[in-house]
């Protein structure tokens, strides 16, 4: 029986990193299959203005390679229910993802598969060359007559931010948002977890839930898994920071509960092991996060990416967000019993 090999991703833009992983993938088996993001979910992970190529030519790419054997399009963040179909023997990732952290990774490990972490070359990233080109043409034409003072700059940054969220976002904060009336209705349960600021976001949106936010209703079941002293300190001692949120998700979501994973970079290490977690224990899992947080994304069912770099400008539009939801929740809720 052929052996075949399993890896994912947006290949957007083709690089010689990816030619050399693709390459690698397929010396692991006998055939090579690569899981390739729909356009509308490399934006969903990635943001605006991506992908450069649309997805028909990013697969005609992939296989004319010869390590490549077929290329299938799918149309979610995470490739789980693709590798679920596939039952791959062996799941492939580049080395800027733990064993751990790869998604499927636990269903093919208990079918008695194999999944590898293969280290990457050096010096090649489709984001980064993509970002280098677009600052180019963005210092060519900037205004260096604007505002200089901290306050007026701020402010300044602030509206065009939010223009974005306007033309950009919407359709994810919705998504979000239907996701967590879904799991209201269904009376299950929402865990929230983040860090620093974002761990007051966190126990900002369970308040709202169990208590109201504008509307009376009845109270809904939600989880800041940043509040226990007890439980942080002691898990941080006796496991290591990156376990304190995935240990109480791990205690206390059940199959249909959501997760709120929040991180401003999208690559706390903490906030990933939560995020898995609650994959592995059939949770639905938002990611709120900035520009650049493609990883907490990658591993969402849905995901909020705030357009902006600056933490600052994330954590404003991630307040934002979190009123939506509660607007959204409140209007659907409102008359249950």
């Amino acid at each position: 029986m052929k052996k075949t090999v399993f890896t994912n991703g947006c290949f957007d833009i083709l690089h010689p990193g990816h030619v050399d992983l693709l390459q690698r993938a397929r010396e692991l088996g006998d055939r090579l299959i690569v899981g390739l993001n729909s356009d509308r979910s490399v934006r969903a992970i990635k943001g605006e203005g991506r992908p450069v190529f649309g997805e028909d030519d990013r697969k005609a790419l992939l296989l004319s390679l010869r390590s490549v054997d077929d290329v299938i399009v799918f149309d979610e963040q995470t490739p789980e229910n693709l590798i679920r179909t596939l039952e791959p023997d062996v799941l492939v990732k580049g080395g800027d993802w733990k064993v751990e952290e790869i998604v499927g990774s636990d269903f093919v490990l208990g079918r008695g598969g194999k999944v590898v972490s293969l280290p990457l070359v050096d010096g090649y990233s489709s984001t980064a060359a993509i970002d280098a080109i677009r600052h180019h043409e963005d210092t060519k034409h900037t205004d260096n007559g604007g505002h200089t003072d901290i306050v007026a700059r701020s402010i300044d940054e602030h509206l065009t931010t939010f223009g974005s969220v306007r033309t950009s976002i919407v359709n994810d904060i919705q998504k979000c948002g239907e996701i967590l009336v879904d799991t209201f209705r269904k009376n299950r349960k929402v865990l929230i977890c983040g860090n620093g600021g974002s761990a007051a976001d966190a126990q900002h949106i369970a308040a709202e839930f169990v208590g109201r936010f504008e509307t009376e209703r009845r109270s809904l079941p939600a989880i800041a898994l940043t509040t226990d002293t007890s439980a942080l300190t002691a898990i941080g001692n006796d496991y290591g920071f990156e376990k304190v949120f995935e240990r109480q998700v791990q205690s206390l979501a059940a199959e249909g509960d959501c997760l709120i994973a929040i991180s401003t970079s999208g690559n706390s290490a903490n906030i990933v092991a939560a995020a898995m977690e609650a994959r592995r224990r059939r949770c639905s899992v938002i990611g709120l996060t900035g520009a650049s947080g493609k990883k907490l994304a990658a591993l969402s069912d849905a995901s909020v990416l705030a357009p902006s770099d600056r933490t600052a400008r994330i954590q404003e539009v991630h307040l934002a967000v979190i009123h939506i939801w509660c607007e959204m929740v409140d209007a659907a809720c409102s008359n249950d019993q």
